[in-house]
């Protein structure tokens, strides 16, 4: 069987703009950076995970491509060009491909023109339009094999690497650019608002008081090939539960399915995961299924948490950036600490939640949910490997 790996990685998320910046909140989940804004929504006290430090400006050259979600895309693509550039020399810029995940894309961008804000310079095709992701890193790192942006909602950034796998499976692609970048608009804001599932504070997920989410912006890329390396893709696999438009399956059947295939497709069992990143919105409906398909998979067995109390929701962003904090943890065998306010929820399945974060030198595998809308499901499991 092929092997598959990640062989580098760029990051950025409210907890700071680069690797070396990050692993110290992260690792000692510290959910400081979490800030309300009400000026994004006027009455609306809850918080939000908003990278507020410059971002790089897109090149005169694809200007019409200038968008904050691009220029979020830029800020990670540059932490790894030079890996990508040896990767062109080495394959050929015909043999490297492009999937990424989004569900806001340049959606901000055309709210601004419909302001009134952004003038002539506004290009739907480039700047808000899915496809315009991939297309912008392609054109910008000068690479010609297949683009393809994934849109799947929530799960859009971890799909996006059953698509880069397969293109390497398959012999299209040498190498593949891979990840996911979400940028924060009104249209999210207000949508999730009218649903109810935005936190009124800070999110609080598994809590018995937990009362919704808070929304994020972030990007995380990698660089995946057959090139061995020190994290590989070891399993992954989706599954839609077709429940119901937002809400999922009350008894998380295509989440606890998706686990199941995602450790059949990494030839694992249970017992070989040492740490599991949960979903873990906070709203009573999502954290409440996961619990349960959690429990039915691993038992009291694995340890979890989940990071969006320190990040916010990131939405199509949120695949990539978690499966970028399991390859944290792999690369410094330490697992996060989950950040919640104590009181985990005795109506629901006992899951066994980090308390604290620390040192595991056991830590080998590791798995990451990510769940969306329509019940649209996938689990990536990440493997350490002695290169």
């Amino acid at each position: 069987m092929n092997k598959f790996f990640l062989n580098c990685m760029g990051l950025i998320c409210a907890l700071g703009g680069a690797e070396k910046e990050i692993i110290q909140p992260l690792f000692k989940g510290n959910n400081s950076f979490m800030q309300p804004d009400p000026d994004r929504m006027p009455g609306y006290q809850g918080c939000f995970g908003i990278v507020d430090f410059p971002l790089p400006e897109i090149p005169s050259l694809y200007k019409a491509y200038d968008c904050r979600n691009n220029r979020l895309a830029l800020a990670v693509l540059q932490q790894i060009e030079a890996e990508i550039a040896n990767s062109i020399t080495r394959y050929g810029a015909n043999r490297i491909g492009v999937v990424m995940g989004t569900s806001t894309s340049g959606i901000a961008a055309g709210e601004n023109h419909l302001k009134g804000l952004e003038g002539d310079n506004f290009n739907y095709r480039f700047q808000q339009q899915m496809g315009g992701l991939s297309s912008f890193i392609a054109k910008y790192l000068g690479i010609y094999g297949p683009q393809i942006t994934v849109s799947t909602a929530c799960s859009s950034s971890a799909n996006a690497f059953a698509s880069a796998r397969r293109l390497l499976s398959l012999d299209i692609c040498d190498a593949v650019i891979v990840g996911g970048v979400d940028s924060l608009c009104d249209m999210t804001i207000r949508g999730f608002r009218s649903l109810g599932a935005l936190s009124t504070g800070q999110t609080n997920p598994f809590s018995i008081n937990r009362d919704g989410i808070n929304l994020g912006e972030a990007g995380a890329v990698f660089l995946m090939s057959r090139e061995p390396g020190e994290v590989s893709l070891s399993g992954i696999a989706a599954s839609s539960d077709a429940y119901h438009m937002s809400a999922p399956h009350p008894e998380g059947r295509g989440a606890e399915i998706c686990m199941r295939k995602a450790l059949i497709d990494a030839s694992l069992d249970s017992f070989a995961i040492d740490y599991l990143n949960l979903h873990g919105t906070g709203t009573h409906h999502n954290d409440s299924m996961e619990a349960t398909a959690v429990w039915n998979v691993f038992g009291r067995n694995i340890l979890c948490s989940s990071t969006k109390s320190l990040t916010g929701h990131t939405l199509g962003a949120a695949g990539a950036l978690e499966v970028a904090f399991c390859w944290l943890a792999l690369k410094y065998g330490r697992v996060f600490p989950h950040y919640f306010d104590g009181n985990f929820d005795p109506h629901i399945s006992p899951v066994q939640l980090c308390r604290y974060g620390g040192n595991s030198k056991n830590v080998r595998y590791v798995m990451s949910n990510s769940f969306a809308f329509g019940g649209n499901n996938c689990s990536v499991i990440l493997g350490k490997w002695e290169v």
